[in-house]
């Protein structure tokens, strides 16, 4: 580690690491730590709990962490006033004690869902269709979509064509009759 400098002074050689370790996870995955190093001086401008840079007991090691979690913040742990459950909770169970919970907890559901999921809208999944049969679906559809545009501008001759098409597709023109 003696080759790091300082990311505070730029000066110094490194001889603290700070790691912050991010909330513990609903789904059990890891979650990038961040990490930085710091010359003796600098650590204890910032008042973090560390020792000079000597052989350290497990003893020190464990005062040392015992330190470092009593200057952690704290943050309240917030609790439904309908059916009592509290963020901690919902962290650890990821469900939902009742529908209050829902605006209640709203900010964190959003960072568990795109924790868990990886996005916070539900995208669906498309039925098990061939390619071919996608692609007829949607050109049904869009030609659909034309045939009204056609019909709402008295253009009865493409909408005519575009009926046709729609029949051989095996759509079925929603639209008036045409022609």
């Amino acid at each position: 580690m003696s080759n790091l400098i300082c990311e505070h002074c730029h000066k110094n050689v490194g001889t603290v690491t700070v790691i912050e370790i991010p909330k513990g996870s609903v789904d059990g995955a890891p979650h990038p730590a961040s990490q930085m190093v710091l010359c003796e001086i600098c650590a204890q401008a910032k008042n973090l709990p560390h020792a000079p840079v000597t052989k350290k007991s497990l003893g020190d090691i464990w005062k040392l962490l015992q330190a470092s979690s009593a200057q952690a913040p704290k943050e309240p742990d917030v609790t439904c006033p309908q059916c009592g459950m509290t963020l901690n909770e919902l962290r650890s169970r990821g469900r939902i004690g009742c529908a209050n919970d829902y605006e209640l907890f709203a900010d964190d559901i959003h960072e568990i869902l795109e924790r868990m999921h990886g996005a916070t809208e539900h995208q669906g999944r498309t039925p098990s269709l061939s390619q071919a049969e996608v692609s007829r679906i949607q050109a049904i559809t869009d030609l659909q979509k034309d045939l009204d545009e056609a019909i709402q501008a008295e253009a009865y001759e493409s909408a005519a064509r575009i009926r046709d098409e729609l029949r051989s597709l095996g759509g079925t023109a929603n639209s008036p009759q045409v022609g």
